[in-house]
């Protein structure tokens, strides 16, 4: 009994201390990618709350809510059911039991999603969903978005914001995104950031405790080994 007992106590003290991370930045600086890889290698949950953002506005366009009429879309906010799975090997998403992985990256929706997400009754119904996510992850979590740092999980244990130049991420989006227009892209770009900078509620800013990492003439692998330094450190002086 005792022996057992022991073991419990070793396994304990030798565990890796939960970290909450939070990695926020614009659209193209490489969050989602650098989010999963570090989730990924170092044992914690992932969520990417962008993808609920694009989920609740898949819903409203696919029930006939006007996604420009603001109070139409505060009216709705708390209708569909939103369901994140935070495995970063295999991330998902539901609204409704039906799997929105695909149908939330169509253009229509990004092109309605800043719209959506300005809406106060919208962000608050989302971060709430956001931060009871990251209550329940008991080995940490690293979640990815616009204003984690500053908002949703302002006592994170590690805080990180991305940046590049524009030209690197309509780079990077054009080749995501097969046929693409590269000045389009940049041009969408620069547009998304001003909206998602401008909003009222909770807008793309950097925490000011927040450490940013400019990833314009860096790999993927560099900004992920950055990363994962940083968060080793935050564990080892919890």
């Amino acid at each position: 009994m005792s022996t057992t007992v022991e073991t419990a106590s070793a396994a304990a003290r030798t565990a890796p201390a939960a970290v909450i991370v939070a990695i926020d930045g614009p659209s193209g600086t490489g969050k989602s990618s650098t989010s999963k890889a570090v989730a990924a290698q170092l044992g914690l949950s992932y969520l990417d709350t962008g993808a609920q953002y694009r989920a609740i506005t898949w819903w409203m366009l696919n029930n006939g809510i006007d996604v420009r009429d603001a109070m139409e879309v505060a009216t709705a906010a708390t209708k569909p059911v939103i369901v994140s799975g935070t495995d970063p090997a295999a991330p998902t998403i539901t609204v409704d039991g039906e799997d929105a992985s695909g149908p939330i990256r169509t253009q229509e929706v990004t092109s309605s999603v800043s719209a959506v997400s300005a809406v106060p009754e919208v962000r608050s119904r989302i971060t709430e969903l956001q931060r009871t996510i990251a209550a329940a992850a008991d080995r940490g979590i690293v979640v990815e978005g616009r204003d984690i740092g500053t908002t949703v999980l302002p006592d994170a244990d590690l805080k990180i914001f991305l940046t590049a130049s524009p030209e690197a991420r309509a780079a990077r989006r054009s080749g995501e995104i097969k046929g693409s227009d590269l000045s389009a892209t940049k041009e969408a770009l620069i547009k998304r950031d001003a909206a998602d900078s401008g909003r009222k509620t909770s807008p793309l800013a950097k925490a000011d405790d927040a450490v940013e990492v400019d990833t314009t003439e860096l790999t993927l692998q560099q900004v992920i080994e950055c990363i994962v330094t940083l968060v080793e450190e935050k564990r080892a002086a919890k």
